[in-house]
């Protein structure tokens, strides 16, 4: 059997294979965030088969001030509950497990949309590469405490609808990341952005809370910027340590993409183009790590599961382009 084919434990759940469709966002919920009969009929659709291990959901925002853009998937409120059963009730029926990919967009959220100023971390411009439309206010340690109250009632909501688990975004220059880059958090508290322990404070408390509420045995994951590529960034010697720290406080999945890099890797677009995170991160903590970026190919992702780049591989284009790629990629590598 390949690799690629192989089962692999994630937490206390037993994955089907290592391939994972990465969170991607559709525009198919309704303005306000709710499920559709077209969501529903897209993930039934990528599903199809069983031949995915793993769906993460397309990220869903915690709080109505933490809502990125129109149409974005809403984990916000107790009557979202429902309608995200209809999602992992199809993803299920095909033989796969799903995790809520669970957000809130701090200084990225456009006051258009949410109707205030956006929050973040600090009040600091944010890189050119970044879709910040201004300067955003810097939270007080009580809205902190609101935003942690909101990963965590997400997280039961998740749970409730009938995920098998949640993903924490701290990537891709969300709320999250903010706090995690040192290009964004010019805090001097407790969340300090010149200590990594106070960059990752929130996240661990984020950990704990949602440990509290659900339990120890619903698997939390947490997608990480490793890397900025930015001069004063955060950098893989930051993320070797935070995910040690995740891992130690019951992570069971770290998901390796870009920071303030967003998606896309500055200085290569080769297949697994962020392998030269994932391998580091791979070495340092003994939980799975997914690597996304760029793969397009089975014999490629093959090729970086057999090298030891990671645990599990994430394709997102090139399924979005073609539902059977990844019945067609586990053909291809028996």
């Amino acid at each position: 059997m390949s690799v690629l084919a192989s089962p692999i434990r994630v937490g206390n759940l037993e994955i089907n294979n290592r391939l994972v469709l990465p969170p991607m966002a559709t525009a198919k919920s309704t303005e306000n965030g709710e499920v559709t009969d077209a969501l529903c009929a897209y993930y039934a659709e990528k599903s199809a088969g069983g031949s995915l291990g793993l769906i993460i959901t397309e990220h869903s925002f915690v709080h109505p001030r933490g809502q990125a853009s129109a149409g974005q998937l809403s984990i916000a409120k107790d009557s979202d509950i429902a309608g995200l059963k209809k999602v992992t009730t199809v993803i299920h029926q095909n033989q796969t497990k799903a995790f809520a990919q669970i957000s809130h967009a701090g200084g990225l959220a456009k006051q258009a949309i949410i109707g205030a100023e956006p929050l973040s971390a600090s009040a600091t411009v944010f890189p050119k590469v970044s879709r910040a439309e201004g300067i955003p206010k810097q939270m007080t340690v009580k809205e902190i405490q609101h935003v942690i109250s909101a990963f965590v009632a997400a997280a039961v909501r998740a749970k409730e609808a009938g995920f098998d688990g949640v993903e924490l975004h701290s990537a891709h220059g969300y709320l999250l990341n903010q706090f995690y880059s040192p290009l964004i958090n010019k805090r001097r508290d407790a969340y300090r952005g010149d200590q990594i322990s106070g960059r990752i404070k929130l996240h661990l408390e984020i950990i704990r809370g949602i440990q509290k509420q659900v339990g120890m045995d619903f698997p939390i994951a947490v997608r990480l910027g490793a890397s900025d590529y930015l001069p004063g960034g955060t950098t893989i010697e930051d993320s070797v340590i935070a995910a040690k720290a995740f891992e130690e406080a019951g992570v069971c999945l770290i998901d390796v993409s870009g920071g303030f890099s967003f998606y896309t890797h500055p200085h290569t677009k080769k297949q697994g183009y962020f392998c030269d995170l994932s391998e580091v991160l791979k070495k340092s903590v003994h939980i799975p790590v997914i690597l996304t970026g760029g793969v397009v190919t089975a014999s490629a992702a093959e090729d970086l599961l057999v090298s030891n780049k990671a645990d599990m591989i994430g394709v997102g284009r090139a399924i979005l382009k073609d539902s059977n790629w990844a019945r067609d990629a586990l053909a291809a590598v028996e």
